[in-house]
């Protein structure tokens, strides 16, 4: 009788319900189109308040769009306030006091700049990779990691069968559970799970935690990556503003009175793109709220061994508790070997487990080796000391040549990978950080644009530099002809 109630509901809404008109030769994604034009029908009035939309399914079929380009059009305008999501119900309209131009081909979000995601992961561009989250080879330790690498490879015959260990290679979990013991809080191996890298951690964490429907803090601006991903699941993200003192932690709190959060990712130490690191008093309060609404925090831990000694860690604080640790090895060895890890209390890594095996089953033990031998090898500590000061260095070059091109830092970084730093304009359709990234591509370099990080509009144009390539004379021409012809 549900379902017939439910079908019944789909067809008066199809009866109600224009097809929208799309206009798929512009530029733009189809998200961005969608939300446009639904963000002018309620402002027109055509869509009320408690007006249910019709359902994901029912809509992509009217429109000849997928389901999962409904999704995230519709929690798009969930983040923006425009409709909400109830659980077994569907989405409905929630406000109609907004302008139609809040939903503009510039609005924030990844998707409106998926174009470039290959060139800033894929690690194959031509482009000068300003934008990338990878350092030059020379920078990793090279002989270090190709010593590693051919160590690894000699791996017994025996272990050639089967798949390997569902938790990961057991002496890289030993070790990093003795390491995070002596640097941090208590940990037992049996608490520790591989992964292919940070990504697939967060991914399992989802798969495991969420159900579609639920909604997931993020910070805003935050790791790009992640806000698709959460929306892949269904979810519905809503965005914590952080800036250069951190987390706005009284919008943290009143969001979760309004949505009650099923968890949060953070980055404690040295976030990504901003480069700032939690104070020890606002990791305390962030763990109190998390008590206080019932949600869990998904500790982004992958910068750490950059950062300076007495960093705050939720993790430590927590004792694992609602706390989740991830941790990765692509910052300080390469992101090619992607090994990563979730730490968890030892309630929860059961579900984990079956979650990874259900969806891959084990990650590579060869990976997994090549990283064992690398960090446990007697130059790696150096290694490490040598990259923070080559970051150091770099991050105040960059700063210094983007000055030189009237660019300002949002944040003072207190050290990592990135400088995030712009213009004191507003964004216009014709001038934005999409629109100046595309040509920067054209010019053979690749920017990370303040779109691809942020879920509301930018104030601003700004961009995520990576210091490593950020201080070229070919990056400082092409942002100074950028300036003067808009000024």
């Amino acid at each position: 009788m549900e379902n017939q109630a439910n079908i019944a509901q789909d067809q008066t809404a199809a009866t109600a319900w224009p097809v929208i008109a799309i206009e798929r030769a512009s530029k733009g994604s189809l998200v961005d189109k969608i939300v446009a034009v639904l963000t002018a029908m309620i402002a027109g009035k055509e869509l009320r308040v408690g007006t249910k939309m019709p359902s994901v399914r029912l809509f992509a079929k009217c429109n000849g769009v997928s389901t999962f380009t409904v999704v995230e059009a519709y929690d798009r305008l969930v983040t923006q306030g425009l409709l909400s999501s109830r659980r077994g119900s569907g989405y409905f309209v929630a406000r109609q006091d907004v302008a139609p131009q809040l939903a503009p081909a510039i609005a924030a979000g990844p998707a409106a700049v998926d174009a470039l995601t290959p060139e800033l992961y894929s690690g194959v561009t031509d482009a000068l990779p300003v934008g990338a989250g990878w350092l030059p080879p020379e920078w990793y330790g090279e002989d270090t990691i190709l010593d590693a690498v051919r160590h690894a490879m000699r791996i017994p015959a025996n272990r050639l069968r089967g798949y390997g260990h569902p938790l990961g290679f057991p002496a890289l979990r030993q070790h990093i559970a003795a390491t995070l013991t002596d640097e941090l809080f208590p940990l037992d191996a049996e608490q520790v799970l591989l992964t292919h890298g940070a990504t697939h951690a967060f991914d399992l964490v989802l798969r495991t935690l969420t159900r579609p429907g639920d909604t997931v803090f993020v910070e805003d601006p935050g790791y790009s990556n992640l806000l698709s991903l959460i929306r892949h699941h269904g979810c519905n993200v809503v965005g914590i503003p952080r800036g250069a003192q951190g987390l706005d932690l009284e919008a943290l709190a009143e969001q979760a009175r309004r949505t009650q959060p099923r968890l949060m990712f953070v980055n404690t130490v040295l976030q990504n793109p901003l480069g700032t690191s939690l104070s020890q008093a606002q990791a305390h309060r962030l763990l109190a709220l998390a008590e206080q609404f019932d949600f869990w925090l998904v500790e982004d831990d992958i910068y750490r061994e950059l950062a300076g000694k007495g960093e705050a860690s939720l993790a430590a604080m927590d004792g694992l508790r609602r706390v989740i640790r991830v941790g990765s090895y692509s910052k300080t060895l390469s992101p090619v070997l992607r090994v990563g890890s979730i730490c968890a209390s030892g309630s929860l890594m059961p579900e984990l487990v079956r979650v990874k095996m259900l969806t891959g089953l084990t990650t590579s033990e060869v990976n997994e080796r090549a990283v064992y031998h690398a960090v446990t090898a007697r130059p790696y500590r150096r290694m490490v000391e040598k990259l923070v000061a080559q970051l150091d260095a770099g991050r105040e070059r960059t700063i210094e040549a983007l000055a030189d091109v009237g660019m300002a830092p949002l944040a003072r970084p207190r050290g990592g990978m990135f400088v995030s730093a712009g213009w004191d304009a507003a964004p216009t359709q014709a001038c934005n950080g999409r629109t100046i990234a595309d040509e920067a591509l054209r010019a053979g370099i690749l920017l990370a644009p303040s779109e691809f990080f942020l879920l509301r509009p930018s104030e601003t144009i700004w961009f995520r530099f990576n210091v490593a390539y950020a201080h070229e004379r070919a990056l400082r021409t092409f942002l100074r002809s950028i300036r003067s012809s808009h000024e």
